[in-house]
């Protein structure tokens, strides 16, 4: 099966100061989607300030050079918009879905904000607050909170960049000074670290006038050198346990280093399918075999990157497993399976049918995600950030269907217990 690629049109130039622009008219529907990606994720903090790439996300929408505190919120939602920001290993992202007419607004507070946040002790107070907060409800009080994107990193990594909790220490967050954050800023939100994607009802020429006006008065800085945040892969098994107070049923989650998922690109996508094929849907051998027969897991789940990103992650990563169990759940049985499954598929190759069932269901999601103006400006600038070729985005359905099975087959005999990490989840709190 092969599936043909998207083709999207995509308009791509590089401002005086740097920052690099995508533009993608699609002028089917009259909204337009705005995304800024900088180029500093969880894996940029610096020791001492875990959390910090989080609490950086809070502090820009706290007002800006010509905008007071929750102005941003008002001119967006007064226009009929919506938006938000988000916090990754290998960037942070903020954006805008408006109407059509609304596009000059969305970009006047983007570039307002990459120009001067405001930066003030009261601001940085109070958002330390809300994301020791959202700690409290997010980790720290709810069942499985961290489970496995906190728990497993320091299992699997001995860097700091890698291993940490992003998250972040409330000891750490609590440290944090205006200087720090000033710093953080300087260093990381200059114009030339960053890319920005202008999609949905646009004019092309318009946008780039309207970008150009907008953002071309910003400061020059130099983009920071980008870290190699690499490291040898395990040569023995990792295994670590803790009890969560609020988990009434164990759960148990593995990973395994994959390829480079830029450099070695060819090599890693195989990895990419074959998550799919070992959990997706009840026809995938791992539902099957852990939930439907054995009844030793109550569901599994697998996936590319801590954060479920595989097009959206520098190296090191990895591919995941996770599985919540019966309250009488055999952790060492389940690991026990999954070895012997990924053993018959690499020993006995795949179904007949089997791969083009799942390239087909991914081909789809991959689809529906880029048929949203939004999406697509969000997933165009990562890969224009991290590749260098935010295009990329419509090929990825024909590349996913060009995966062959002996690829696959090499890819699980890969999967070997004394290559992976794991970490399981002990319950203490009450059905």
């Amino acid at each position: 099966m092969r599936i043909p690629a998207t083709r999207f049109p995509v308009e791509r130039f590089t401002l005086s100061n740097g920052l690099r622009v995508v533009i993608a008219p699609d002028r089917s529907a009259p909204v337009v989607g705005v995304a800024v990606v900088y180029d500093v994720g969880i894996r940029s903090e610096p020791e001492g300030r875990t959390g910090f790439a989080h609490l950086f996300e809070h502090l820009m929408f706290q007002g800006s050079e010509n905008l007071e505190k929750l102005a941003h919120f008002r001119y967006v939602q007064g226009s009929g918009g919506t938006f938000n920001g988000s916090t990754h290993l290998d960037y942070t992202d903020y954006y805008e879905l408006l109407p059509a007419n609304a596009l000059e607004r969305a970009l006047f507070l983007e570039a307002d904000r990459m120009r001067s946040p405001r930066i003030t002790e009261e601001n940085l107070r109070n958002q330390i607050d809300v994301v020791k907060e959202e700690i409290r409800v997010n980790v720290l009080n709810r069942p499985y909170g961290g489970f496995p994107w906190l728990r497993l990193p320091p299992v699997m990594f001995d860097t700091f960049p890698n291993a940490h909790d992003g998250y972040g220490s409330f000891e750490d967050l609590e440290s944090a000074t205006v200087e720090d954050a000033q710093d953080f800023f300087n260093r990381y939100y200059a114009a030339s670290n960053a890319v920005l994607t202008v999609g949905g009802d646009v004019d092309v020429e318009t946008a780039i006038q309207l970008v150009e006006r907008h953002f071309g008065d910003i400061e020059a800085r130099p983009a920071p050198p980008r870290p190699n945040f690499d490291e040898p892969d395990l040569d023995a098994e990792r295994r670590s346990a803790y009890t969560d107070p609020h988990a009434p049923l164990p759960a148990v989650a593995a990973a395994w280093r994959v390829p480079d998922p830029i450099a070695e690109f060819e090599a890693y996508l195989p990895y990419v399918v074959l998550a799919e094929v070992l959990t997706d849907g009840d026809a995938s051998r791992l539902v099957r075999r852990l939930v439907l027969t054995d009844r030793s897991a109550s569901s599994v789940g697998g996936y590319i990157g801590f954060m479920g990103e595989p097009f959206e992650v520098r190296n090191p990563t990895a591919l995941l497993l996770q599985a919540h169990l019966p309250p009488d759940g055999d952790v060492d049985k389940v690991l026990r399976t999954v070895d012997e499954e990924l053993e018959r598929l690499a020993t006995d190759g795949l179904e007949p049918e089997e791969l083009e069932r799942v390239q087909a269901r991914m081909a789809t999601h991959l689809l529906r995600e880029n048929d949203s103006v939004l999406g697509r400006c969000l997933q165009m600038a990562v890969l224009e950030q991290q590749r260098g070729d935010a295009g990329l985005l419509g090929e990825l359905p024909r590349l996913i269907s060009e995966v062959t099975e002996e690829q696959i087959v090499a890819a699980a005999a890969t999967l070997r217990p004394e290559r992976r990490a794991s970490v399981e989840v002990q319950p203490g709190g009450k059905l």
